[in-house]
């Protein structure tokens, strides 16, 4: 995939170059990485043994803890070895695979979540045409089809920032191979990469923004228009765990990519670290604290295996 490189091998500077700072941080991460995962692969079981959350958006949501469970081990198993390391060194094969999945599961992200607010859209706005419209059959052709769309222009960008001449420095300054620092290095002219990556951009997370704009839109116009206080309540609490998570991913992402390239360098490492490492830590507690529904299946749950478990202690104590 890579064309014309010279370089075999990459640096990564990490998040900082001073070593009382490491471990500190290599315990904070790790207690961060630890949380997503429990979170989200919590959230992905939760919703396969409750019927109760068998239905398109908790489908979506799935799917979206799914990828942030991947999107996290892309990034954070590297970084926390860098950190206790003196060796961060990242072969060329090693980092245009890092991208590349990174590329690949952060615009999964960005589609999900316009599904899930054109789902919103339909359960408010059509609500009779809902179960009609949003059929399995058609969740699933919606994810499938989003999963091989991401991929190749995933496989495209990919190709476009690592396809270059790297022949100067080899001393990537983040904590993973990203666009801007690994651009940076490109020895040759950049101006057809960056229109590639630019179009990438603009369709995975701009056109993506827009769908959940006009589906919120569309939301907000039907639910001032219902009569009853408690529906529109109602209506509004089942969409602020998305819109929370819609904040927290498109607003550091916004900051770190539609940016020239000489602002804000020195918050680009901090931007990075909330959406590849904060935000899916905190996206199963968003769509659980907030969420009637899952909290109502995290008591049955735990009711469930409360029982089971006490009936096992009753049947061991009697043989």
């Amino acid at each position: 995939m890579g064309g014309n490189h010279t370089q075999s091998e990459f640096i990564l500077l990490g998040i900082t170059d001073r070593p009382c700072a490491q471990t500190p941080l290599f315990v904070l991460f790790l207690l961060i990485y630890i949380v997503t995962l429990v979170g989200n692969i919590g959230i992905i079981i939760l919703v396969r043994v409750s019927p109760s959350l068998h239905t398109p958006m908790y489908f979506f949501l799935t799917h979206f803890a799914f990828t942030e469970v991947c999107y996290s081990t892309v990034i954070s198993p590297r970084m926390l070895a860098d950190l206790l390391s003196e060796d961060k060194t990242i072969s060329f094969s090693e980092c245009m695979t890092q991208f590349l999945t990174f590329a690949f599961f952060g615009s999964a992200e960005c589609h999900l979540l316009a599904m899930m607010a054109y789902d919103r859209h339909m359960a408010i706005c059509q609500p009779l045409l809902y179960v009609t419209i949003i059929s399995s059959h058609v969740y699933w052709k919606l994810v499938a089809s989003s999963y091989l769309f991401t991929f190749l222009s995933a496989i495209i960008c990919t190709r476009s920032v690592f396809g270059g001449s790297f022949c100067g420095p080899n001393h990537i300054d983040h904590f993973f191979c990203d666009v801007v620092p690994v651009l940076k290095l490109v020895c040759s002219d950049t101006h057809s990469s960056e229109m590639v990556i630019f179009a990438f951009i603009t369709i995975n997370a701009v056109g993506t923004s827009v769908v959940i704009l006009l589906s919120y839109i569309s939301i907000l116009r039907t639910v001032l228009r219902m009569c009853s206080a408690q529906s529109r309540a109602r209506a509004f609490h089942t969409c602020t765990s998305h819109l929370t998570a819609v904040f927290l991913l498109f607003g550091s992402a916004f900051f770190m990519y539609l940016q020239p390239p000489s602002s804000h360098r020195s918050l680009d490492k901090v931007a990075s670290i909330i959406y590849t490492m904060v935000t899916p830590m905190l996206n199963p507690f968003i769509y659980s604290l907030r969420n009637k529904e899952v909290k109502k299946a995290l008591v049955k749950c735990r009711t469930r295996f409360f029982n089971h478990w006490q009936h096992g202690r009753v049947l061991s104590s009697r043989t």
